[in-house]
């Protein structure tokens, strides 16, 4: 524009100037730096930058502001030759506000004038290949979709949650109990006219819920921004943005605080194994492959059509673990989900015989990937202690949670897959025909401690016409429901952490949409609201009974009393704690209530700590009040025997009455 002119201070940064000001009237570029405590971009930095080694890249690259009238801008388009900032103070007109390069680290940046908070701007890109307006994938907030400019955000909050980040550490810790409400926000809540709940709304609704139901941790679906609301947040493309459509980045900071206020950890969806192609976002972004691989046999997502990242060059996973880091630093997150892991481990993921190149060891792992996810776990356990990374890992990959020391992946935890669905297809089966399938229940105990599990049942279950967990189950109503508390009940009574996807806790009859909120009508019938109440049961009963979580991830954990009682479909076995205390959880997979023995360690009187046949929980009563006496006989290589009733499809846990808390 003829009206402006540029210089360039001692940073390499270019500052615009209007009309009318002279050079003579500008302050150097080192004393604006000393005056406005501009965080440049360092040749370390840099450095670290293009060695894949910065893991604070949104201190760095993005919009920054400086004050009301001005902020700084940098990105990353090495194969660019112009990079301009588009945005209305002037006029979205390439060629006004020219970033300058940053020696030979593909940066480009400005400090930009007649832009600040709350101003919406884009990046014209300009190669030798293309020309195209980008927004700012280090953008930390974004336009309300279906639009897409990025927004100059500050990242200001006032956080309360300091006892809780203080406590985190023991929270998280293997050894504490960890039960996980998984919910999508846009649709657990929504407004009668059917628009999305805010932030501060949703953070009332779920401590409300969520919180009386005794869960340790809320996981939310995808938040980072994404274009196609359907995808749920699995196509992301603002990796440093909370979606615009249920409010700002400090709404959702205030949600965070609130539930960290409330004794509930937030855990993150997050999503390094492929990302949108969205042609405003991350993909072809300087007009050459630039985050995503060139070769279509590796760039190219089989199963979604999406983007695959490339894991191999250094800035990409500089980006990635930096975006990783940023809700962990900004948002005060206490976990992140790793979804699709395998798609990231494999080369042949999904691919047939010439859709895929061998390793240069001849091998079908992707070592980039593999080294990207050691790095990024390797980094959030040395700077954030205790924060949780969880892997969606289907295969048996070896060592997903051993340390990268070990040789291993370095994860918190993994999810149980096969447990959810051997468990969910025996369930699925006419009790009469249980019998015969009793190895879907046993078998898990062959690799129970071979990794650090969660025990899933995840929105993966309940779409795409798969029906919701009730409507899975055999029988009539009563019978589905029945079931239904058994499945929870097994679940909660096994090694391993625990996750439930919204809406089995009510039971709802309707798989899950996204499009619609949860059937909060349902908990006005009492058939579907002693669901919940059986669930808040066995939730205080996993919290306050250290036997039940003590050893979840450890071998002593576990001991089997019947498992060969498959033409009567019970099981029974003990859960140990690391104090000596213990369980003895029993489950019938039939309707038949049965009077049984079990074989018991302390000759000690017990009681019934849960039972999921209770009629406060919608069962028909067939329970164990009162002291339970132990008979001094011998059983299942045990010194005594208690004999008690095992409901119809249910679960019964008996304790030794001198630590036997009320669960009721």
């Amino acid at each position: 524009m003829a009206n402006n002119e540029s210089s360039k201070n001692d940073k390499g940064f270019t500052k615009s100037k209007i009309a009318g000001k002279s050079l003579a009237q500008e302050k150097t570029g080192r004393e604006r730096q000393e005056s406005e405590k501009i965080e440049f971009l360092s040749d370390f930095d840099r450095y670290l930058f293009n060695e894949g080694r910065n893991f604070r890249l949104y201190n760095h690259l993005g919009a920054h502001p400086i004050d009301d009238k001005k902020t700084r801008f940098a990105v990353w388009a090495p194969a660019a030759h112009r990079v301009s900032l588009l945005h209305a103070g002037n006029g979205w007109q390439a060629g006004a506000d020219v970033l300058a390069p940053q020696g030979n680290s593909g940066i480009f940046a400005a400090i930009v004038d007649n832009i600040s908070i709350g101003d919406y701007y884009k990046y014209k890109i300009e190669s030798g290949f293309t020309t195209s307006e980008k927004a700012d994938p280090f953008a930390f907030a974004t336009e309300l979709p279906p639009k897409t400019a990025s927004v100059v955000t500050k990242l200001d909050f006032e956080w309360h949650d300091k006892n809780w980040m203080e406590q985190r550490q023991t929270h998280q810790d293997p050894a504490r109990p960890i039960s996980i409400y998984e919910l999508h926000m846009g649709s657990f809540l929504r407004h009668f006219d059917g628009s999305f709940a805010t932030y501060e709304e949703l953070a009332e609704r779920v401590i409300g819920h969520v919180g009386g139901l005794g869960f340790t941790h809320v996981e939310l679906l995808p938040i980072m921004e994404h274009p196609f609301y359907g995808s749920w947040g699995y196509q992301t493309t603002g990796y440093f943005a909370p979606t615009a459509r249920y409010g700002s980045p400090e709404g959702f900071m205030g949600f965070v605080d609130s539930l960290h206020q409330a004794g509930l950890g937030v855990i993150l969806d997050f999503v390094p194994s492929h990302f949108a192609t969205d042609d405003f976002a991350l993909a072809n972004f300087d007009g050459t492959h630039l985050y995503e691989h060139a070769d279509p046999n590796r760039g190219i997502h089989p199963d979604w059509g999406s983007y695959e990242f490339n894991y191999g060059r250094h800035e990409v996973r500089s980006f990635l673990i930096s975006a990783a880091c940023f809700w962990l630093d900004k948002y005060h997150v206490d976990g992140l989900r790793i979804d699709a892991v395998a798609s990231m481990l494999y080369l042949d993921y999904s691919r047939e015989t010439g859709q895929w190149q061998p390793n240069a060891f001849g091998g079908r792992e992707d070592l980039d990937a593999i080294s990207f996810l050691k790095q990024m776990n390797d980094e959030i356990s040395s700077s954030f202690p205790g924060v949780l990374t969880v892997a969606e890992e289907s295969t048996a990959w070896p060592g997903v949670t051993a340390p990268t020391s070990y040789g291993g992946l370095g994860f918190s935890l993994k999810w149980d897959m096969g447990w959810m669905h051997d468990t969910l297809r025996h369930l699925e089966r006419e009790p009469i025909h249980r019998c015969y399938h009793y190895n879907e229940l046993t078998f898990r105990s062959l690799y129970a401690y071979s990794e650090r599990y969660v025990l899933p049942l995840s929105h993966d279950e309940v779409v795409h016409g798969k029906g919701s967990l009730v409507t899975k189950m055999p029988g009539d109503d009563w019978q589905r429901h029945a079931n239904l508390r058994l499945l929870l009940g097994y679940q909660y009574l096994l090694p391993g952490k625990k996750l439930l996807f919204m809406g089995a806790e009510i039971a709802e009859w309707q798989e899950w949409h996204h499009e619609r909120e949860l059937e909060w009508g349902l908990l006005n019938n009492p058939a579907h609201s002693s669901i919940a109440a059986f669930l808040a049961a066995a939730n205080r009963c996993y919290r306050t009974h250290e036997a039940l979580f003590g050893h979840d991830v450890d071998p002593e954990g576990f001991e089997w009393l019947i498992a060969n009682a498959d033409k009567e479909s019970i099981l029974a076995w003990i859960r140990w704690g690391r104090t000596g205390e213990f369980a003895v959880c029993i489950a019938n997979y039939t309707p038949v209530p049965r009077n049984w023995s079990i074989g018991v360690p302390w000759l000690c009187n017990y009681r019934e700590i849960l039972n999921s046949d209770n009629t406060a929980y919608g069962g028909s009563g067939v329970i164990n009040e009162g002291t339970i006496g132990v008979e001094e006989n011998p059983m299942h290589g045990k010194p005594g025997r208690v004999t008690i009733s095992i409901p119809p499809l249910g679960v019964s846990v008996l304790y030794p009455e001198e630590f036997a808390k009320p669960v009721i």
